[in-house]
C-alpha cells in the first residue's frame, strides 16, 4: 500500500472538490493536521471516517486504497489486491504498535531498577522489591517484542533475558558492596546478632560489625573463610584503623608530619579530633585529643584505644621512643622500652618490619578480651 500515492491521490480529488484541508477537516470532524499528515503520505485515514471520506471526495474505497480511479475492468483485481494490503498494513501497524509499547515497557522497567539502586539505601527491602519489580515489567516488554517467534526460541530468549538480567543486578549489587562497603541488597539469609549483622548472600558473605555505631565496618568473605566465631572482630573501625589501611603509613622516622598524621588520623581517638607535636630532639610523640578521657571509656574504649595507638604506632614508626596522649582530663605516656618489657609477642608483631597476621592475633582480637586489655594498660600506661 503506497501512502505516499494515496495521500496525493487525496489531495487531488479535494481539489477537484474545491475544498480546503480546513474545510475537508471540518466536514470529516477532524484536525486540519491530519488532512495534511495523509496527503503528505505520512499516514492514512482511519477506517471509521474513510467511507465517508469516499463520499465527499466522490470516489470509492477501492479507488482511495489504489490511489487511483479504478475502472470496471480492473476493479476486482484491485479490490483484492487493496484488501491483502490492508491486512498486511494493519499488521504492520499493530506490530510496530506492539514494538513501541514493548520498548517503553523494558525501559520503564530498566529505570525503575535503576531507581531502586540510587534512591533506596542497601539496607531497604524496597531496592531489592521494586528492582524485581523491574525485572518483571521490562520482562513483559520482552516478551511483546519476541511474541511472533517460535515457542521454542521464545523461551529461549526470556530465559536468556531474565538470566542476564539476574546476573547483571547481582553484579551491580556486589560491586556497590566491595566500593562502598555496604550490606547487599540480595541476600537470602540475613542474621542479626548484638553487634553483628550477618548477610549470606550468593557466592558470598557479608559481616557488619559493631552496627549503627561510629566504629561500623563490614568484612566481605568471598572464599567462604571465616564464620561467625572467627570473623575479626574489632571495637574500632577496622577499615580505617586495622593494620591493612595503616601499614602503608610505615616510616623509620617520626617528623614526616604529613605521615605521622595520616596514621593518627587513621587511628582510634581521632573521631573526636587532635593536635600533635613531634620533639625532635628526643623522639617523642605527643597527642592531644579534643574530648576528656572518662566521657569516652564506656566498655574500656579509652584503654583499648590508647593501648592499640601506642602499638600501632611504635610498629609503625621506627624511630618513635615516647608517646604522650593528653586528654582535658588526664595525660598517658608510654615508652618503648616499657613495650617492648611488658607487652607479649611485640617483637612477633614487628617481625620482618610488620607482620600483619601477628598483628591480628597479637593485638587486634586481643582488643576484644577485657582482663588483657585492662592487665597490659594498669602495667605499660603511667597516668
Amino acid at each position: 500500500m503506497n501512502q505516499e500515492r494515496i495521500g496525493k491521490f487525496i489531495a487531488t480529488c479535494r481539489k477537484e472538490q474545491n475544498l480546503t484541508q480546513e474545510q475537508l477537516a471540518e466536514k470529516l470532524g477532524i484536525t486540519s493536521k491530519a488532512v495534511s499528515k495523509w496527503e503528505c503520505g505520512k499516514g492514512l485515514p482511519d477506517a471509521s471516517i474513510m467511507i465517508e471520506l469516499c463520499n465527499i471526495l466522490k470516489i470509492t474505497v477501492n479507488d482511495l486504497l489504489s490511489g487511483e480511479r479504478v475502472d470496471k475492468e480492473h476493479y476486482q483485481k484491485k479490490l483484492e489486491q487493496n484488501m491483502i494490503d490492508t491486512i498486511d498494513y494493519t499488521d504492520k501497524k499493530v506490530s510496530e504498535k506492539n514494538k513501541s509499547i514493548a520498548t517503553i515497557l523494558i525501559f520503564v522497567g530498566l529505570g525503575l531498577t535503576f531507581i531502586a539502586f540510587t534512591i533506596f539505601p542497601s539496607e531497604s527491602s524496597w531496592g531489592s522489591i521494586y528492582s524485581i519489580i523491574g525485572l518483571g515489567i521490562s520482562f513483559i516488554g520482552f516478551s511483546k517484542m519476541n511474541k511472533k517467534k517460535s515457542y521454542l526460541k521464545r523461551l529461549l530468549y526470556n530465559f536468556l533475558y531474565i538470566t542476564v538480567f539476574l546476573i547483571t543486578l547481582f553484579i551491580l549489587d556486589y560491586s556497590n558492596v566491595i566500593l562502598n562497603k555496604v550490606a547487599p541488597r540480595f541476600s537470602y539469609l540475613k542474621e542479626t546478632g548484638d553487634t553483628m549483622i550477618v548477610y549470606k548472600a550468593p557466592f558470598y558473605t557479608v559481616y557488619r560489625i559493631n552496627r549503627n555505631t561510629k566504629n561500623e565496618y563490614y568484612i566481605i568473605d568471598t572464599k567462604g573463610q571465616y564464620t561467625e566465631k572467627t570473623v575479626p572482630i574489632t571495637p574500632f573501625n577496622r577499615a580505617k584503623s586495622g593494620i591493612e589501611n595503616i601499614i602503608q603509613y610505615k616510616n623509620k622516622y617520626v617528623g614526616n608530619n604529613s605521615n605521622d598524621s595520616h596514621l593518627i588520623d587513621s587511628l582510634p581517638l581521632a573521631e573526636y579530633g587532635y593536635v600533635f607535636e613531634i620533639d625532635s630532639a628526643n623522639l617523642g610523640l605527643t597527642i592531644d585529643y579534643h574530648i576528656t578521657d572518662w566521657y569516652i571509656n564506656e566498655n574500656q574504649y579509652l584503654e583499648k584505644s590508647l593501648l592499640y595507638n601506642a602499638i600501632s604506632i611504635f610498629a609503625l614508626i621506627e624511630n618513635v621512643e615516647t608517646i604522650t596522649f593528653n586528654f582535658s582530663g588526664n595525660t598517658y605516656t608510654v615508652s618503648r622500652k616499657q613495650i617492648n618489657e611488658l607487652y607479649p609477642n611485640f617483637k612477633d608483631i614487628i617481625d620482618n618490619g610488620i607482620n600483619q597476621n601477628n598483628f591480628n592475633q597479637y593485638l587486634e582480637s586481643k582488643m576484644n578480651d577485657n582482663d588483657f586489655v585492662e592487665d597490659m594498660f594498669t602495667r605499660i600506661f603511667v597516668n
